[in-house]
């Protein structure tokens, strides 16, 4: 494989043409991906974002893909989106199950390359695929478990990820978004660092500055309304800060099952007028959302990576981020954005940005230049490389004498 990524031309002219000849020598034509939530769920986020957009560029390249995921309600059961493929059907955790038993029975589409992605609850593809996969790993959820579930099955579920998950997939290639969640995963999960491949995501190329920045300072997060995004210790860092800038607006864009206790807080604090959570927004309100903030607010617990931060680093606006694993690979600290290490901190750094217009320039030029570095090509083409790599290594096997 290593010959013929020398031999793979690397501009975006033979992108195409790179990707397609990968998956010819490896003997790739079909690949059956399998993934917890589809792009139209009401609680897609980056996860789903990211299989999509794989599997759209791979589908311009010639490569057949099928996607199995949960139902969506009020949505048909199979579509075709961007070329590929798309069967939702079981419910929320029922597909599990329904995924297993039908690989065990063969029942999956004919495919010759597998893509699981591991979201918390694994569908434990090695005990049943015999065909080559790469397992999507963001991020590893541990004490994710116990904000979504009751303490005893969060107990459970920690315990399926950190102990009998890990042997089920330690011989797997893995594949994840940034080196901090590769040393999280092999120091929490014990996985082997040789198997595992870092690829961050990319950014689509309509996240591009569209809008001038607002008169007044104005301060923007995304994400679904759910615990681990923290969006209530947000609220209140911003609301410590209004007195300073009298002008301040919070704009939160998404939609979850946190929203009435948000709505509450915001209340207690006689924000409605200038604290908005509009829901979830369109790619255009999205975009012009990014290029108009001065900042991008990511307060999260845990991510593999934070994909918020470099589409709003594309439109022009540096970012105030938690430090956590992910985060940490998603800005360059003091360049395109500033970490935090504790609610103090976060909130000087987005007291600094506001006051200071030099510092916002500095930061917003750099946050171009950082975001210049990902595009959704070379996250599909290094993910199929990996791929290919262990479709090579399978048939050598198959090869071997017995």
């Amino acid at each position: 494989m290593t010959e013929l990524r020398d031999q793979m031309p690397s501009t975006s002219a033979y992108a195409r043409l790179a990707m397609a000849d990968v998956a010819q020598a490896a003997g790739l034509a079909n690949v059956q991906m399998l993934a917890w939530r589809d792009l139209d769920d009401p609680e897609a986020g980056g996860s789903e974002v990211h299989c999509s957009e794989i599997a759209r560029v791979w589908s311009q390249a010639g490569l057949g893909v099928n996607i199995r995921t949960s139902q969506v309600v009020n949505k048909v059961s199979r579509v075709e989106r961007d070329g590929y493929f798309v069967k939702r059907s079981s419910g929320r955790y029922s597909l599990f199950p329904a995924v297993v038993a039908g690989g065990f029975a063969g029942a999956l589409p004919e495919h010759d390359g597998l893509i699981e992605i591991w979201n918390g609850m694994p569908f434990f593809s090695p005990l049943w695929s015999r065909k080559p996969a790469v397992v999507f790993l963001h991020h590893v959820h541990a004490e994710m478990w116990k904000m979504v579930l009751p303490n005893s099955l969060a107990r459970l579920g920690w315990y399926l990820e950190s102990k009998i998950a890990p042997r089920v997939y330690r011989n797997s290639r893995i594949v994840t978004l940034s080196h901090s969640s590769k040393d999280e995963i092999v120091d929490l999960l014990g996985l082997n660092p040789d198997n595992i491949a870092v690829i961050p995501p990319g950014i689509d190329p309509r996240f591009t500055p569209t809008a001038s920045k607002s008169r007044e300072p104005l301060i923007i997060s995304v994400g679904r309304l759910v615990k681990v995004k923290r969006f209530g210790p947000l609220i209140e860092i911003v609301t410590r800060l209004k007195s300073r800038h009298p002008g301040l607006r919070l704009v939160i864009a998404g939609e979850g099952d946190e929203r009435a206790d948000l709505e509450r807080l915001i209340d207690f604090h006689h924000a409605r007028d200038w604290i908005l959570l509009p829901g979830r927004v369109s790619d255009d309100e999205l975009i012009h959302l990014y290029s108009s903030a001065w900042i991008l607010a990511s307060n999260s617990q845990r991510e593999g990576w934070g994909m918020t931060i470099t589409e709003a680093a594309a439109c022009g606006t540096p970012c105030v981020v938690s430090q956590i694993t992910g985060h940490v690979n998603a800005l360059e600290h003091g360049v395109s954005g500033m970490v935090a290490s504790d609610p103090a901190e976060f909130e000087a750094h987005l007291d600094s940005i506001m006051s200071d217009k030099d510092l916002r320039k500095k930061l917003s030029d750099g946050a171009l230049a950082f975001s210049s570095n990902f595009s959704w090509q070379a996250t599909a083409r290094g993910t199929l490389e990996e791929l290919a790599m262990e479709a090579m290594a399978h048939s050598k096997d198959k090869s071997r004498p017995r």
